[in-house]
């Protein structure tokens, strides 16, 4: 698991390998990972918006942004917690995720990103 605190605002990240899947007549290398967002401030927060920037060792790279995470903005008081599990396709075995979410403190609508630490997805045999 890697974490990263950004203004008070922790990000933990947990990935799995979930094996080949096939679209479109390519194989693809299939992960995923769930996120837990702490407010560990003594604000109340709002995460409006994210930015992934998804990596393979093929060096391909998908830039996935927009509102929310998994159609939810999650507002966050002091020590709230929000956990959500999403996914990825990857040409490669190897790969890196890395990004922010802009969120908004709702105590002085002062906007701001917290850093999403990069992550790697990989497949455990390639590990060993």
């Amino acid at each position: 698991m890697v974490y990263q605190i950004t203004k008070g605002i922790k990000i933990s990240v947990k990935t799995k390998y979930n094996g080949t899947n096939y679209r479109n007549d390519r194989l693809y290398y299939t992960f995923s990972y769930v996120i837990t967002i702490e407010n560990k401030s003594s604000e109340t927060v709002k995460l409006t918006d994210r930015f992934w920037k998804i990596f393979d060792s093929l060096n391909n790279t998908e830039i996935v942004n927009g509102e929310g995470v998994v159609g939810q903005t999650p507002t966050l008081k002091p020590n709230d917690c929000y956990t959500y599990g999403s996914g990825c396709f990857l040409e490669s075995n190897i790969g890196a995720m890395k990004g922010f979410y802009t969120m908004i403190n709702l105590d002085t609508f002062e906007q701001f990103k917290v850093i999403i630490p990069t992550f790697q997805l990989s497949n455990q045999t390639i590990l060993n």
